[in-house]
């Protein structure tokens, strides 16, 4: 049997056999997994016997294809009868739909949580405070490395911001990713990799992976500045507070603009009640923000030369970074610098 209808048909089926399953399990001890329960037989409805209905009228109709029955197909006036039988389904039970599939969709997503959860039984489960905003993880590490160096990281009250200077590949732009990650697995309810991690209610915005647009005519910078303008609006709404992640801010222009541009905007997260970290190469614009004092903090990652070679360490020390590699990089790879 092939046709349109075929692959909406066997999700359907796939769907039905999922709320028949979810319908027969016993959530007696959770009440928010019974409240889902009873979501998927809303008004006396099943919602698995439902879908499945609604699977067989679609494979009814699609049989219209057959070459065989093709003929008493047109005779019966088969696809009327199978248009007017899903009409009624829809009148029926069309308003249930999305309480079902929300329900179901819930329900997956905490079944994926309970899977990553089982799979990592040394990693721990967040703690979730009301103060904020708070974000404080000791040893993080990145989940999907796993042979990686821990580092910790403490945002709140006073210290907001953390700069993060570096040479190139020393891990600045990991550690971005590693605090994100474990904050969104944190208020997601799942554990997370470090060896503890204390966080209140965070929005997350970042400026990672921002890419130019032939189709909308913007360009890399442009596209971030549109970002950012996002992420000041979260931070001003306020509710939660914004944990923003933000690298190599504004490097698509001079430094003069760029020191400017990026201490005006962390200055206004800030101020907005903002927390979060931010990457550069520019050394003045780390300089800058010593200017709010202790709600700011450099932090940097370096390198150093073993035997002719580049050997990284990826561990966080305070201050800013005092040496570059970018020459060393270039001469590596066989350019005459």
């Amino acid at each position: 049997m092939t046709g349109a209808i075929e692959e909406p048909r066997r999700e359907l089926e796939v769907v039905a056999h999922l709320l028949d399953r979810l319908a027969r399990e016993d959530f007696a001890g959770d009440p928010r997994l019974g409240e889902l329960q009873r979501q998927m037989s809303a008004d006396g409805a099943s919602g698995a016997a439902a879908i499945a209905a609604l699977a067989r009228l679609a494979e009814w109709l699609e049989s219209r294809r057959n070459a065989i029955f093709a003929p008493f197909a047109f005779a019966w006036m088969w696809e009327l009868h199978c248009s007017l039988a899903i009409e009624r389904w829809r009148a029926v039970h069309g308003r249930q739909v999305a309480p079902w599939l929300d329900a179901l969709a819930e329900l997956e997503a905490l079944a994926s949580i309970a899977g990553y959860a089982y799979e990592r039984p040394a990693d721990p489960f967040p703690e979730l405070v009301d103060e904020g905003p708070r974000l404080r993880g000791e040893e993080l590490r990145h989940p999907l490395l796993p042979e990686c160096v821990a580092n910790s990281v403490d945002l709140g009250d006073p210290l907001r911001v953390l700069m993060i200077s570096g040479s190139n590949m020393s891990g600045k732009s990991t550690l971005l990713r590693t605090v994100g990650i474990n904050a969104v697995l944190a208020l997601a309810g799942a554990p997370v990799r470090a060896r503890r991690l204390e966080l209140s209610p965070l929005a997350i915005g970042a400026t990672m992976r921002v890419e130019d647009s032939l189709r909308e005519a913007s360009s890399r910078f442009y596209a971030e500045l549109h970002r950012l303008r996002i992420l000041m609006d979260r931070a001003q709404a306020g509710d939660p507070p914004l944990l923003f992640l933000l690298d190599e801010i504004f490097h698509g222009t001079n430094s003069h603009d760029r020191k400017i541009g990026a201490e005006a905007i962390i200055r206004a997260l800030v101020e907005a009640g903002a927390i979060g970290l931010v990457t550069t190469h520019d050394l003045a614009l780390a300089e800058a923000i010593t200017d709010l004092g202790a709600r700011a903090e450099n932090v940097h990652f370096q390198d150093e030369v073993v035997d002719g070679r580049l050997v990284f360490d990826y561990r966080m020390r305070p201050g800013i970074v005092q040496r570059s590699n970018a020459l060393a990089l270039m001469r590596a790879v066989g350019l005459e610098v």
